[in-house]
């Protein structure tokens, strides 16, 4: 009887302490994010310009850390959540090389000269003044980051560039009128909630066919592995320097079209020579498992999920950093921004770390969201949304059509799912067809073999994407615009009244 109420006892300690560590560190997130932005807020004071421009300049960099807070925590998930799914990374490395790579991208090749009116969806008049731009820019900055707080909170990852452009059309409306706004480009953002989630669905989907079929599907899985995970690592070896070298590295090089292709290729043949011992050796006593060969995949995965991170953090930085410098620009002149401006070194570190410190602070639940609710992940298809993901924007560039990675990614994790149903349905209509008889219901005792086949297939049909969470984020993603537009337009008009013009 005692030992029975110690177990009981010690079992109820044992709660207290898991709910008072859970508890602390719910409490020790907002914390750090609360120390970040005081940081930001004393670094502006001490480096603002000089005169009466200069609080605007510290409330910027202020609201620009909070929204760079929430990028890191909702965006980065479309990169790392595959990888964590498919078990290729605990969701400690995950973090750990995400913020590493998010940090390099972003100090590294961000933009340093980039467009302070987000994608050029307005053209401010020539006569406004200084002080409404910057009101414009603030009114963005903290709208599209309450958007996306939460956006993370319902679990829905959304496009944070949709959220800035929304944010920014909404603000200059309120200020100026719709006439400032160029429509045909909010056309094309519009049009990318189609063209980027079925782009990348498609590709992704290709690619795992064209895996289950070269490999998986053979009857020695590990002769197809050493033929065909090679030419696979080299495709993708390609694909990332391509990828790197026309999206990501543009502040510190910019090489011509054909050095471009020439590095394409050696990455590609490089690759390819160093992966065909890798795989032979690893391959070496492997058994014919699925599993086994799966985890092939695992080391390119890693690679990939890591240059994702760099290639995000070089471009979407200037999301958080571009719309501050556009203030600090104004501060210092006086006037309103030109469209090019400058980015300084201190606006990217702010919005570098602030996306770092946000993937490690929030970011865990969205990797969940995009890696293990969907659909179920392996290091394979994990691979193909990632390779999906490289290869969509490059189409997409290559054709003039706005995409979103975001979109790309979930769009990616859904292909694989709704491909791996359509088989494994395909295999539970092929298996019920040969089997004989057909096992009825009382109630379907007077169909036809034809119509039982029908209701049995039907009612063993599996599932294996939840539909439900393909709504959800549908919908976030179409509200993205309008809602960061509505938010930022209603602030824009409450700034004017508690300030003035």
């Amino acid at each position: 009887m005692r030992k029975t109420t110690l177990d009981k006892d010690l079992k109820k300690v044992g709660r207290l302490q898991a709910a008072t560590a859970e508890l602390s560190r719910q409490l020790a997130m907002p914390s750090l994010a609360g120390v970040f932005l005081l940081a930001v807020g004393v670094f502006a004071t001490v480096g603002a310009a000089h005169g009466p421009l200069g609080v605007y300049l510290i409330f910027g960099a202020l609201v620009a850390g909070y929204l760079a807070l929430n990028i890191g925590a909702n965006d980065v998930a479309n990169n790392m959540g595959p990888a964590v799914g498919g078990k290729a990374l605990s969701m400690v490395a995950a973090l750990a090389i995400a913020a590493v790579c998010e940090t390099a991208g972003a100090v590294l090749a961000g933009g340093d000269v980039v467009s302070t009116i987000s994608k050029g969806i307005i053209t401010p008049p020539a006569g406004m003044a200084a002080t409404d731009f910057i009101k414009v820019m603030m009114a963005a900055l903290f709208c599209a980051a309450v958007w996306i707080n939460l956006a993370t909170v319902l679990g829905a990852p959304v496009s944070t560039t949709h959220a800035i452009v929304g944010a920014v059309l909404g603000a200059a409306i309120a200020a100026v009128g719709p006439d400032v706004v160029a429509w045909p480009v909010i056309g094309e953002i519009v049009a990318s909630w189609v063209i980027s989630p079925l782009m990348g669905a498609v590709i992704a989907a290709a690619m795992l066919a064209f895996i289950k079929w070269a490999i998986l599907f053979r009857e020695d899985r590990v002769t197809a592995a050493r033929r065909w995970v090679p030419f696979l690592m080299a495709l993708m070896a390609g694909v990332f320097a391509l990828y790197l070298l026309t999206k990501g590295l543009q502040r510190i090089w910019r090489p011509s079209d054909a050095t471009t292709w020439v590095l394409t290729c050696l990455a590609f043949a490089a690759a390819w020579g160093g992966a065909v011992p890798w795989v032979r050796a690893r391959s070496h006593g492997m058994e014919n498992r699925r599993k086994d060969v799966s985890g092939l995949f695992v080391p390119p995965l890693i690679v990939a999920a890591g240059l994702l991170s760099f290639a995000h953090g070089a471009n979407d930085v200037a999301n958080a950093a571009g719309p501050l410098a556009a203030i600090a620009a104004a501060v210092e002149s006086g006037a309103t921004a030109q469209a090019q401006v400058a980015l300084p070194m201190w606006i990217l570190v702010i919005g570098a770390l602030g996306i770092s410190l946000g993937l490690a602070l929030f970011g865990p639940r969205l990797i969940r969201t995009v890696g293990e609710q969907i659909t179920k992940m392996d290091s394979m298809r994990a691979y193909c949304v990632a390779l999906s993901a490289a290869v969509t924007v490059l189409t997409a560039s290559a054709m003039g059509l706005p995409v979103s990675s975001t979109h790309i990614a979930v769009g990616g994790v859904f292909g694989v799912g709704l491909l791996r149903e359509a088989l494994t349905n395909r295999g539970l209509r092929r298996r019920a067809a040969a089997s004989a008889p057909v096992p009825l219901r009382a109630s379907e005792t007077n169909l036809t073999p034809e119509d039982a086949l029908r209701r049995l297939v039907k009612r063993e049909k599996r599932r294996l994407v939840r539909r439900r969470h393909a709504w959800s984020i549908a919908a976030a993603w179409v509200v993205t615009v309008p809602a960061s537009a509505l938010l930022a337009g209603l602030l824009y008009l409450g700034l004017n009244l508690v300030i003035g013009r």
